[in-house]
């Protein structure tokens, strides 16, 4: 069963806890967290993140970041990455994720775009592709239960 969902990005500012809060919408009783590969742990969300966000619906305004390690790959189910490479960084780090660590576009061979410090539009179109990303993602999960 997959009962515990990581979404994983570089700072865990932007894309990653935009991922977590659709995800666990999408997914009522799954217990879905956010981290990042290189985060400063504390800060909050990106001010263009949470404006985006709040536009959708979705509250990020207590979000605060947290770094990626070895308990949270032990606890997850299921690691969605925003990049090949951030899924790369974290099967060598830690070998035993193989198998259940993947791009958050795995399905359509795509990679989240960054869209810290990036005009608006680029928000707009990581938020697409994360959203892409969730939807492909949802009916295996729910098949896994």
């Amino acid at each position: 069963m997959l009962e515990t969902i990581l979404m994983v990005c570089e700072a865990n500012m932007c894309r990653s806890p935009m991922a977590e809060m659709i995800m666990a919408d999408r997914l009522p009783g799954k217990t879905v967290m956010s981290v990042g590969m290189c985060a400063l742990p504390g800060r909050p969300a990106d001010r263009a993140t949470v404006q985006l966000m709040h536009e959708r619906g979705y509250d990020l305004s207590t979000h605060v970041t947290t770094l990626l390690t070895l308990a949270h790959a032990k606890a997850a189910h299921l690691i969605l990455t925003m990049t090949l490479d951030q899924r790369s960084r974290i099967e060598r780090a830690y070998p035993f994720t193989r198998g259940k660590v993947y791009r958050l576009g795995e399905h359509d061979d795509f990679d989240v775009a960054d869209p810290y410090l990036q005009p608006r539009a680029v928000y707009e179109e990581s938020l697409a592709q994360i959203e892409v990303g969730i939807d492909n993602w949802i009916p295996g999960i729910r098949k896994c239960g």
